[in-house]
């Protein structure tokens, strides 16, 4: 049987009619004109495939598969159409590999290789390049926009506690936003900050305190509930507004923006919203680095002495965390992330011992009425 085929050599432009014919004994497709080389090429059968990438259904486009090497005067990037509809398919009757899709060799090791280098160079960006640049960057964002950011994640921290809207969990009442004030002036007048801090207290059982960006500083109230006494809540809150002060917490999300746009432009969906979700659940989450850890624990010991307040009760704080932890193992827990927390205690207490006159931070009812702050 014989028929007429198109002919493309794929390098040099040339386009021929040829004669097509098909050898079933010797399994090969022979094409002849006179200016082929040697005026003749023949195509095993079971070295054809398809091109399916191919606008029209009624011819067959087809090629050799990657690699192959029969006749030295065949071109590899050369294509054959044909179009008589019997042609067709005596020769996918008699090709089964015609539709196979060929790997070249060696492609697998490049691949992986590739693959090894993308995974070592994301590495990287999220784990060396991108801390460094949340470094520089935490010291040259403006102020004014380091608070409005700061504020939007705690609006989106919110809806991650379950908040239908903004301001649905933010805690308020007379007399325990006076106890707050109250604790927050008896620490902040003797030494000073930098920030205008804004001091929130939130309705979750969630036994934790976080700092955004920009001065802003949460209280949730489990941790308050769990603290035994105001000097403890001082504590906590010395700690963060050291965290603040260092912009720790403004490294930290700058971070958690670049690897989650990172991320998602390598696996998809890097919209802003995606972005915001990862910055405010790495503040809830956040665990700072044993050296900011270590610079907090200390500024917020010298923030209680310069305040005259006992550093005990930090140190009863950390104890109180573990029986929490005991009771209640799903709850997420301050610092409950820090193996050290054991050395922190004794830190505190040494460090009490070295102090002089001490008096609480509020008196008994003002402690009371900050623990009832959202009833």
């Amino acid at each position: 049987m014989e028929e007429t085929a198109r002919y493309f050599d794929g390098e040099t432009g040339l386009r021929l009619d040829a004669d097509l014919s098909l050898d079933t004994a010797a399994q090969v497709l022979t094409l002849c004109h006179p200016a082929l080389p040697q005026g003749v090429q023949h195509w095993p059968l079971n070295a054809l495939r398809a091109l399916t990438d191919q606008a029209r259904t009624d011819q067959l486009v087809m090629t050799l598969k990657a690699g192959h090497s029969y006749d030295s005067g065949l071109i590899d990037t050369a294509r054959l159409t044909v179009s008589d509809a019997q042609m067709i398919r005596d020769i996918t009757r008699l090709c089964p590999d015609l539709k196979r899709r060929d790997v070249a060799p060696g492609t697998a090791r490049r691949v992986v290789t590739r693959l090894g280098l993308a995974v070592g160079a994301l590495a990287m960006m999220i784990f060396v390049i991108l801390p460094a640049m949340a470094g520089t960057m935490a010291l040259i964002i403006p102020i004014e926009r380091e608070v409005a950011w700061g504020k939007s994640i705690v609006r989106q921290m919110e809806r991650i506690l379950g908040g239908t809207e903004a301001g649905a969990l933010i805690c308020s009442s007379p007399e325990g936003d006076a106890a707050l004030q109250k604790l927050t002036d008896r620490l902040i007048q003797p030494t000073g900050v930098e920030y205008d801090l804004n001091i929130l207290v939130m309705n979750h059982e969630m036994v934790n305190a976080f700092a955004a960006p920009g001065g802003q500083i949460v209280l949730v109230r489990g941790l308050i509930e769990a603290a035994e006494t105001p000097d403890a809540v001082g504590a906590v809150l010395a700690h963060e507004i050291a965290h603040v002060e260092n912009r720790d917490s403004t490294r930290g999300a700058l971070r958690a923006a670049g690897s989650a746009g990172l991320l998602g432009m390598v696996l998809g969906d890097f919209a802003g919203g995606t972005v915001a979700v990862a910055m405010a659940e790495w503040v809830l989450s956040s665990s700072y680095t044993r050296e900011a850890e270590a610079k907090a624990d200390l500024y917020a010991l010298t923030m209680l002495d310069n305040a005259g307040v006992t550093t005990t009760g930090f140190a009863d704080f950390f104890d109180s965390l573990a029986d929490i932890e005991s009771i209640m193992p799903d709850l997420p827990v301050y610092m409950s992330s820090h193996p050290e927390t054991a050395e922190r205690a004794d830190a505190a207490r040494s460090f009490a011992a070295s102090q002089g006159q001490t008096k609480p931070l509020l008196t008994d009812a003002e402690f009371k009425a900050l623990q009832e702050i959202c009833d």
